[in-house]
């Protein structure tokens, strides 16, 4: 028949970039950006070019893998894995109760754009607790903590219409990733520069001049873990000099005055000393984002990992509310989303609030009185749910697309963790070092061998964009969808797994458009009618523009107010501002960077990405590296509080001093001084998540961590 090409979008991180595939005899033969695209204009990343690879490498698990008596691994069919799963999760249960299963979704697994929906779905069929994801390793306060400041239910200003964008430790060239209000991570060089040509003006604060940092028409760059300061001193210019929008505040704002008290402690001056910033460049920044009338300044996952990270997303969530960052009634809504769940009409207010954490009836952990963030646990406490004996313990995990090994904070101890379960079971496609320590290993479909919906990435695109895609591909071996995965073992258990819209029936096994039409019941398009649509056009993307809500006026019976002074917010900024952050000895800290050869743990495995990227450089100021005797691709021992790794040296003067910036979720459990080169070493060995957390969203410190380097 010989190859023929089709139209997909690429499930290697969030952005879902618009791809032609060609496929031959069920072969994947190569992949590019699709120049048709209304969206992403024929952009694509090194990462999701090495599709290909991913599905056809030659180390890929075509079969699951069950641990026999001796501990030694035995390819396995699909149906009796999944049977020897079921059974060993109903001892479990029976002997401990159903808290003793848990369930996590890594960033793999939020590829699949079913798999998010039924390990949830499964994990509360069985009454665990104990559901997690990566969102509470990077991000937790972003998404868990703003929403009870107040919520605008027409949305954020959008980037294609801001005359001003500040972006806080967040590099979306590399990491393809900006919260709603940032640029989308479609070419977003491109975009940025774009929208400078058109008057934009960017604002961008990261301890190191960052790719998007050297775009800036204004860079600070920050010292890891200050951003509070920077920001409120900001928040005091504003304040002073009357910047902000007195109209929306009064109108919509409760608690003004109590922030308004707790920045004035941060003047200019004192806020750029501790940010370690140009004054006048810090009252410059202000200036410039208050003197926009639309634009947002959003977030990457650097700031909430170096600490302080509820407290520097509330300052955000303050700067665009006093400043009115909104859509205002008339204009067309931020982020239509066509397969998102309705959230309630979008009106130009404030919605009613929704309590994310802290209510009564919302489950707690067993330790540091950390609890549900939403629905799910915070991972700071999954390694002492499993080690810690007593009612509730964790006896059975699942991982779905995630390597808790190096993923983690504490990398020992999490180790020990998944070395103490009952039964560890991993979903991955791969041998990870997490599939290494499990008992049994479940190899899932790859992403051109599956139907897929755009249901993860819509969060970015301005426009009612949608997709349905079919598989193109053909699954080698003896592998499946998860979602396939989650209904058989909920079969077996005799449970049934709920949707938005209603159970899943169990007495068959649901296609994935039945699946993907009951997840998302209610929302803009139907996943059945894209999918009729898309076929019709090709299969290539649909736009809705005539469903795009518009912002309707405030209902007056419904009305609510932005509160800034809920909780322990802004008290928290006295606190900060009295306490600066020391460590004895450790002069140095660490940061976290992205790599453009890696998303998060993924990547690791295919052949050109590893050659792009061997290892995990350590990058260092050249005055440091003179300073502490270091050489230039030597190695350096990098210790904090709690343990030591290596690194080798590279020397980037786009580092700020006093700082080594690594990429984390690297390298595995018994990496070494002696194959640093060929490994990397993960950073999150180096954390512990009982001593520097977020005592909200237990968050553990994973940047900015406090270390000193020596010469290995």
């Amino acid at each position: 028949m010989g190859a023929q090409t089709h139209k997909t979008f690429c499930r290697f991180c969030h952005a879902n970039c618009a791809m032609e595939v060609d496929v031959e005899d069920g072969k994947v033969l190569a992949v590019r950006g699709d120049p048709a695209d209304p969206a992403y204009h024929g952009y694509t990343c090194m990462k999701g070019r090495e599709l290909p690879d991913s599905h056809n490498a030659e180390h890929r698990l075509h079969h699951s893998l069950v641990r026999d008596e001796n501990g030694e691994f035995q390819e396995t069919p699909m149906p009796q894995a999944l049977e020897h799963v079921a059974s060993e999760l109903r001892r479990i249960i029976d002997e401990h109760g159903p808290h003793s299963v848990a369930v996590f979704m890594g960033s793999g697994g939020f590829q699949n754009s079913a798999a998010m929906a039924a390990s949830l779905s499964f994990a509360q069929a069985v009454g665990t607790r104990n559901f997690y994801t990566s969102v509470t390793l990077d991000q937790p306060a972003k998404v868990f903590t703003t929403m009870r400041y107040g919520k605008w239910m027409g949305g954020p200003n959008t980037f294609s219409e801001s005359d001003v964008a500040m972006f806080i430790g967040n590099n979306p060239i590399v990491s393809h990733y900006a919260p709603v209000g940032g640029v989308p991570p479609f070419s977003p060089s491109r975009r940025i520069r774009d929208r400078q040509a058109e008057g934009m003006k960017l604002i961008v604060a990261d301890p190191r001049e960052s790719d998007v940092a050297r775009l800036a028409d204004l860079y600070l760059p920050v010292k890891p873990g200050e951003d509070p300061a920077l920001l409120a001193g900001m928040l005091n210019v504003i304040i002073e000099e009357g910047l902000y929008d007195r109209n929306f505040v009064s109108a919509h704002v409760d608690g003004f005055d109590e922030l308004a008290a707790a920045v004035k402690v941060m003047t200019p001056e004192i806020a750029a000393e501790r940010a370690g910033v140009d004054k006048d460049k810090l009252v410059a920044a202000a200036r410039m984002f208050a003197g926009g009338s639309k634009g947002c300044a959003v977030t990457g996952t650097g700031p909430e990992m170096a600490g302080n990270g509820t407290l520097t997303e509330y300052l955000v969530t303050c700067l665009n509310t006093i400043c009115a960052r909104f859509k205002q009634e008339g204009e067309k809504a931020a982020i239509p989303g066509v397969f998102t769940t309705p959230q309630g009409p979008r009106r130009a207010q404030v919605a009613p609030p929704m309590p994310m954490f802290g209510a009564e009836g919302m489950p707690k952990s067993r330790f540091r009185d950390l609890g549900h963030l939403g629905w799910e646990m915070p991972c700071n406490v999954l390694a002492d749910e499993i080690l810690t004996p007593g009612e509730g313990q964790v006896r059975a995990f699942i991982s779905v697309g995630g390597n808790p090994v190096v993923g983690f904070p504490d990398q020992a101890k999490m180790v020990r963790a998944l070395d103490d379960l009952e039964l560890f079971v991993q979903i991955d496609p791969w041998m990870s070092a997490s599939a290494k320590r499990a008992d049994v290993v479940l190899a899932p479909s790859q992403c051109l061998e599956r139907e897929d919906i755009t249901n993860l990435s819509e969060w970015w695109h301005e426009e009612p964009y949608a997709r349905y895609v079919e598989a193109v591909a053909t699954p080698p071996g003896d592998v499946i969808d998860e979602y396939e995965m989650f209904w058989t073992l909920a079969k077996h258990l005799g449970i049934t797994m709920q949707l938005a819209g209603g159970p899943l029936p169990m007495d068959r096994k649901p296609t994935k458009e039945e699946f993907l039409d009951l997840m998302v019941a209610g929302c803009l398009v139907p996943p059945s009618q894209v999918r009729k649509d898309a076929q019709a056009n090709g299969g290539a993307a649909v736009v809705y523009s005539d469903k795009h809500p518009d912002v309707e006026p405030l209902e007056e019976s419904e009305f609510h107010r932005f509160d800034l002074a809920v909780g322990d917010m802004p008290r928290e900024i006295l606190r900060y501002a009295d306490n600066p952050a020391q460590r004895e000895g450790f002069d140095f800290k660490l940061i976290s960077r992205r790599s453009k050869t890696r998303f998060n743990s993924i990547g690791h495995p295919l052949k050109k990405l590893q050659e792009k990227t061997t290892t995990n450089p350590a990058y260092i100021h050249p005055d440091d590296i003179v300073d502490l005797g270091l050489e230039e691709g030597g190695i350096v021992e990098i210790s904090s509080p709690h343990a030591t790794i290596h690194g080798v040296v590279k020397a980037s003067d786009k580092v700020r001093r006093g700082l080594v910036s690594m990429a984390h979720a690297y390298g595995d459990a018994d990496a070494s001084k002696e194959d640093v080169r060929e490994r990397g070493s993960s950073t999150n060995r180096l954390t512990s998540e009982v001593v520097d957390y977020d005592p909200i969203t237990g968050q553990s410190l994973q940047s900015a961590i406090p270390v000193k380097l020596v010469a290995a």
